[in-house]
């Protein structure tokens, strides 16, 4: 009997290297920590995984949704003030969070890296996983067909050599044949990968182009009145915004003048088309005739000029106390519905000697019926049929010596008086004292003289004007091609079948014995289709498995071993 001899641990020696717990018992197995280069290795595969990047796909439509809900300073500044106006409570937070220039927002940028981040991380091994498989041969052939629901077994007349050479005739031009030690292996459907990575890869062209677009892009606006000239240049510009890297220097010099504007309209007030005639010099000198229509831009020196909106500038002239005069030219006068009532501002600081400066404000009516008792007018077509204009007079300081930008379409009268006149007791918009403000009502060719002496104005004539928005950017055509391309590739990935085939051929009784099967990523009617037409291309009549997946009794006897061939196996495209 084996004598067990007991040896005290007085130092838990056995804990210490691991051999045992104090009662006894294995050791729990630990953890192994990550480090820091773990935790990189696995927040890149996650970033990286296909799953995380259709996640930031649709997190990057639902960060652009405010920009549909509020207005966008890049777009509309003035509706960005008059929000700030409504709303002084929530407009300020907003405007932290970048809600009123959500694509230029930290966020949505931050959005945008991680999604590009992630789909050239997703794509570039799968890129390189399948350039390995176009060059290797298609899989080998399988030991058994019986577990193939699309299978046959034929006896045929012919020898091997030639069953073989009809086999890889009926496969070419559709399948990548390979000749193995095992028999005949096929695949086909290599596009159906190579269309999802170009989609992914297109996808990834279009974020390189929309981000160079922002950056080496201009966007303007300008308004032209018939028979003025427009020069590409930044001061010809109402507004101007360049992307982060363009240099206004490098704009195109070409021009333009706008020549003619036409507009026509039904009689219920509906438009029916509009048309700019333009003649653009181009710089070399070439001078063209163009016609500017919506939705049908012009292009001049790489970038598209659009017709974004029309209206009416009468030319005006005012004459100042002294007879001098004061101010000469067209004033754009914008629309504001559907029958072109028009408001506009004219300013008129270069007066005489001590004379107040003057600013006329008000409407004008294309098409104006006036109320019977004089107290107003209004428009009912937007045609000049019966044009119109309706000024109010102010007098004293237009503020524009102060150094601070005005808009063109406000007149500031915080230092001005609004101009009255005697008026009968009782009459429409009369004050205290028998006192109304000055009303003008101006038709073309007509002159008004103003009161306490303050000068005249006279309508000269109703030249008509075109807001162009004109936009360059170069990433245009690269965005259509990754446009296109990307569908093509998403079609090649939806619509192009994955299969894969396999023969054996055997030497038996002075002829040869073939087994062939078929395989298909999921449901594939056509797989069925492919099988035959291999028999059929050997001289065997169509096969024992069904096209719905269902296997029907294959036919009698087995598949002998497969005849051995000498030397490396022969690949056939």
């Amino acid at each position: 009997m084996a004598r067990v001899r007991e040896i005290s641990d007085p130092t838990n020696l056995s804990t210490k290297v691991g051999l045992g717990q104090e009662d006894g018992s294995a050791p729990a197995p630990g953890q192994p920590a990550l480090g820091l280069r773990g935790w990189l290795r696995w927040t890149w595969r996650q970033l990286t995984s296909m799953r995380v990047a259709l996640m930031l796909l649709l997190l990057m439509a639902v960060a652009a949704l405010p920009g549909s809900f509020f207005p966008q300073t890049p777009q509309d500044p003035s509706a960005v003030a008059n929000y700030h106006d409504e709303h002084p409570a929530l407009a300020p937070w907003l405007e932290r969070l970048g809600f009123f220039d959500v694509f230029g927002s930290p966020w949505f940028a931050a959005i945008y890296l991680l999604l590009f981040t992630s789909l050239i991380g997703c794509i570039l091994p799968r890129v390189a996983v399948h350039w390995r498989a176009l060059r290797s041969q298609p899989p080998r052939v399988p030991r058994t067909f019986r577990r193939f629901p699309v299978r046959a077994e034929r006896h045929l007349a012919e020898a091997p050599d030639a069953v073989e050479r009809k086999v890889l005739a009926a496969l070419k031009g559709r399948y990548r044949a390979a000749v193995t030690d095992d028999g005949i292996t096929a695949e086909r459907g290599y596009l159906r990968e190579t269309g999802n990575i170009v989609f992914h890869l297109s996808l990834v062209g279009v974020l390189l182009a929309m981000a160079a677009g922002q950056l080496y892009s201009y966007r303007g606006q300008a308004l032209v009145v018939e028979g003025d000239a427009f020069a590409n240049s930044v001061v010809d510009y109402d507004s101007f915004e360049p992307g982060t890297f363009f240099d206004p220097g490098d704009l195109e010099p070409f021009t333009f003048t706008l020549e003619d504007f036409t507009s026509a309209f039904t009689l219920d007030a509906q438009a029916r088309d509009f048309a700019a005639h333009v003649s653009v010099t181009e710089p070399d000198g070439a001078v063209r005739e163009e016609t500017i229509k919506v939705n049908h831009p012009m292009n001049a020196g790489g970038a598209n000029v659009y017709l974004s909106g029309n209206g009416y500038a009468p030319e005006l002239t005012v004459r100042d106390g002294a007879g001098e005069v004061a101010f000469a030219g067209p004033v754009p006068f914008l629309p504001e519905d559907g029958v072109y009532t028009s408001r506009g501002v004219v300013k008129v600081p270069d007066v005489s000697g001590d004379q107040e400066q003057l600013g006329l404000t008000g409407a004008f009516l294309p098409t104006a019926v006036v109320e019977p008792d004089g107290s107003g007018a209004y428009s009912i077509h937007p045609q000049p049929e019966a044009p119109l204009m309706v000024l109010t007079l102010w007098a004293g300081d237009l503020g524009l010596d102060e150094g601070v930008p005005q808009n063109v379409y406000v007149l500031d009268s915080d230092d001005m008086r609004q101009v009255y006149e005697e008026a009968p007791d009782g009459s429409p918009g009369s004050a205290e004292g028998g006192q109304s403000p000055v009303t003008i009502f101006l038709a073309p060719g007509e002159t008004v003289e103003l009161p306490e002496g303050l000068g005249s104005v006279t309508f000269e004539s109703l030249p008509r004007f075109a807001a162009l928005d004109l936009r360059y950017d170069p990433s245009l055509p690269y965005l259509l091609t990754f446009a296109v391309t990307a569908m093509i590739g998403l079609f090649g990935s939806l619509f192009v079948p994955r299969r894969r085939l396999w023969v054996r051929l055997t030497q038996a009784d002075g002829g040869t014995d073939l087994a062939a099967a078929a395989l298909a990523r999921g449901d594939d009617p056509g797989l069925s289709r492919d099988l035959d037409r291999v028999l059929q291309a050997v001289g065997a009549e169509e096969h024992n498995g069904s096209t719905d997946g269902a296997p029907r009794a294959a036919a009698a006897g087995t598949t002998a071993a497969t005849r051995p061939r000498p030397g490396p196996g022969r690949t056939e495209e």
